[in-house]
């Protein structure tokens, strides 16, 4: 490798974090609008330096985003559900079908590939047992390829966050 060339790091491979950045992720995931000038005083460190960090977790991925959660309750999406789908076909072009198909359907919130007697589960938010209903075999019953699908309601929440620990 010639000087100055670097080789590059996989996509996936952690990040070390000092505890400083730890400190400043914390802050981050419990508040996402906290100003740099806040953090600052908080993790004991200038803003710049405090700017450079948050910078260079952005850029490395670690921080992918930021986000409003919202309560669903409040915005006519009171019926959460569980659905565990399984593909008749189980290879690579027809899971980058089913892949597809599902990010475009606005009631999924999350996808999860998984192991077990199911290939995916899908987090969905619907206003209603009438909304998904029509979701469920309107919409997913429809995709090609479908074998199975089983649905779980959610009858309340216990705990949910969106927080990595460290």
């Amino acid at each position: 490798m010639e000087k100055g060339e670097q080789k590059e790091k996989p996509a996936n491979e952690p990040v070390a974090l000092d505890e400083k950045d730890k400190s400043i992720l914390r802050l981050l995931q419990d508040n996402a609008k906290i100003t740099v000038r806040e953090i600052a005083a908080q993790v004991h460190l200038s803003t710049t330096p405090v700017h450079e960090r948050i910078r260079r977790l952005e850029e490395t991925g670690v921080i992918r985003q930021y986000a409003t959660l919202l309560d669903h309750s409040k915005v006519k999406k009171g019926l959460l559900a569980i659905c565990y789908v399984s593909l008749k076909e189980h290879n690579k072009k027809s899971g980058a079908r089913f892949i597809r198909v599902i990010q475009e359907m606005p009631e999924i919130m999350e996808c999860f590939i998984i192991s077990g007697e199911f290939d995916f589960m899908l987090k969905v938010a619907v206003e209603n047992m009438d909304a998904y209903y029509d979701f469920h075999v309107n919409r997913l019953g429809q995709i090609e390829n479908i074998g199975h699908v089983q649905s779980t309601f959610v009858m309340g929440v216990v705990k949910q966050s969106h927080q990595l620990i460290f």
